[in-house]
């Protein structure tokens, strides 16, 4: 049987995708990166190991005793860990750190990626098996939105775009055509919370992939944890990229939006119009 790797973080994503690439013939091989991943990577996986993210060399020999030659990064590791110091950081890991021009997520990304090919380790498309995850346009929940909300879709799908462009952050927060947050370091659904609290009720997320999304890595996805943030920062429609968006745990969040009054919808980009 094939093998994959899977180095993962916090969420559902890492399972998601776990549980495709076996239904889809691969021995999954999970390295979780971080403390409280989900229990389920431990419990499915054919081999599981915890390893802190900042030790690079360890994460590198686990793979090549595995035999593993392509992996995939899924689940949140946040960015934070950078600025409060990795614990106890290997030497491989800060020779990586110290090479950085800059901390944007795609000058990291692109950093570790470009040392798991010297390893002879491919990173893989995201969204490999996760396909049918991917929403088409269209409304997915019972209720509509209207037309003052789909003029802030609009509006903060391009807002959204110019900051994923600068590699900023892929959501941001809109209402009556003003941004009231934008998704910096301290991720999706702490904006979320904080640009419905501003927005004082009735706020629009948007959620797109980048311009130049790079699939093996930081593709946008939306979960029950999302639509949680937004029913805590009072939010009434989420708004993601269609194609280009993972969307997990869909009947229950689907469930819990129609119980709330929460409109959820998929929209097309510039380059599928």
């Amino acid at each position: 049987m094939a093998k994959v790797g899977l180095l993962a973080g916090i969420g559902k994503l890492p399972v998601e995708f776990m549980r495709a690439a076996q239904t889809a013939g691969y021995e999954v091989v999970v390295i979780a990166l971080i403390p409280d991943t989900d229990p389920a990577l431990a419990e499915e996986a054919q081999a599981y190991y915890e390893i802190n993210v900042a030790k690079v060399n360890t994460i590198f020999k686990t793979l090549h005793a595995e035999g593993v030659t392509e992996i995939t990064m899924l689940g949140k590791v946040t960015k934070e860990l950078l600025f409060k110091g990795l614990r106890m950081p290997d030497m491989r890991a800060i020779k990586i750190l110290s090479s950085l021009r800059n901390r944007k997520d795609d000058t990291i990304m692109l950093a570790i990626v470009d040392e798991l090919a010297k390893e002879g380790i491919q990173v893989a498309d995201q969204t490999k098996y996760m396909k049918s995850l991917m929403p088409a346009p269209g409304v997915l929940t019972k209720k509509q939105p209207t037309e003052e909300q789909l003029a802030d879709i609009r509006f903060g799908f391009e807002v959204a775009k110019q900051m994923g462009g600068l590699d900023i952050g892929q959501t941001v927060v809109v209402k009556h055509l003003a941004v009231m947050a934008i998704e910096a370091i301290e991720g999706t659904d702490a904006c979320i919370r904080r640009g419905g609290e501003l927005g004082r009720g009735d706020a629009v997320v948007v959620k797109t992939a980048k311009p130049a999304q790079d699939v093996r890595f930081d593709v946008p996805a939306v979960g029950l944890r999302t639509i949680e943030s937004m029913i805590a920062g009072e939010c009434k429609v989420l708004a993601i990229e269609a194609h280009r968006t993972i969307f997990v745990e869909q009947e229950d969040v689907l469930k819990l939006a129609n119980r709330k009054g929460i409109v959820i919808c998929a929209v097309e980009g510039p380059d599928e119009e």
